[in-house]
């Protein structure tokens, strides 16, 4: 009789392609894993996966069992959260992935009348989708949807990106697309990364090609990046959130440039019955419109 056990541990091997990441994630030693394994190829009566370079991948049969399976698990895992939230009393510690700028700005501020205790992790999108996926955290605050089994995303908010200078900047009369397009190309840019994206994003968007310009400095930290443009130290392109509170010392010269980004709040699948989910996810839509 198959225990339904394996049935977890060959999903975990199946998504991590490795017996020792699938063990970690179930919590389990490796030899025990393995021994999952071992069983259930006994009880189907062929190899489930083959190693290739270092990793486990999975055979014809293999793959034929885990879209039959994982659907299955998956519904009974979520049933199993529901009977246990709606019987046992709540007492977690949320943990929440994001960025430190939109954490300050948008999520610290509604933090004082929250009955729930919170752990914030920080990190790029590529960052927070790995911690959601080792279930380090609960949930995430991210700019992009990754094709991952498991993870649901419900839209937060678009967010809007305008250009920023200087208040000292001296702006010329630019009329046209092109004549925007030169100048900008010859000012000092700083990025937030060295592939300037969301620099590249505008230019595509606005002038149909990649920019051809190199930042001047590149500072992975948009409330540094906003110091600095103030300073006069060069022109960047940062989310209207941070300006709410903008000083005479910057100025947005660029509103037909505008470009728009849409925000997500990604959780597990099998995680969406607990009740605190649901309260923290209430906290941090509150006025993000």
């Amino acid at each position: 009789m198959v225990d339904f056990e394996w049935y977890r541990s060959f999903i975990a091997i199946y998504r991590h392609n490795s017996v020792s990441e699938a063990a970690k994630t179930r919590m389990m030693t490796q030899p025990a894993m393995s021994q999952h394994l071992a069983a259930l190829e006994a009880e189907v009566g062929e190899a489930l996966f083959s190693r290739v370079s270092r990793r486990l991948v999975a055979t014809e049969r293999g793959k034929q069992l885990y879209s039959r399976i994982a659907p299955l698990v998956e519904s009974l895992e979520d049933e199993t959260a529901g009977l246990k939230a709606s019987s046992l009393p709540y007492s977690k510690v949320f943990r929440i992935g994001l960025s430190l700028e939109y954490f300050q700005e948008r999520i610290l501020p509604k933090l004082t009348d929250v009955s729930i205790c919170s752990v914030s992790y920080f990190g790029t999108a590529d960052q927070l989708i790995e911690l959601l996926k080792e279930d380090q955290v609960d949930l995430i605050i991210t700019s992009k949807k990754f094709a991952v089994p498991g993870i649901e995303y419900d839209k937060l908010l678009e967010e809007t990106f305008e250009i920023i200078t200087p208040g000292s900047m001296a702006i010329p009369p630019l009329g046209s697309l092109k004549e925007q397009e030169e100048w900008l190309a010859a000012q000092k840019w700083i990025s937030y990364g060295l592939e300037l994206p969301i620099i590249r994003r505008l230019w595509r968007e606005h002038f149909k090609r990649r920019p051809l310009i190199k930042p001047k400095h590149v500072i992975p930290n948009l409330h540094a990046i906003v110091k600095a443009v103030e300073m006069g130290i060069g022109i960047s392109v940062v989310p209207t959130y941070l300006l709410n509170d903008s000083k005479t010392s910057i100025h947005t010269h660029f509103d037909s440039l505008k470009v728009y980004n849409e925000l997500f709040i990604a959780y597990k699948s099998k995680h969406k019955h607990i009740p605190g989910l649901h309260e923290i996810i209430a906290v941090i839509k509150v006025d993000d419109k």
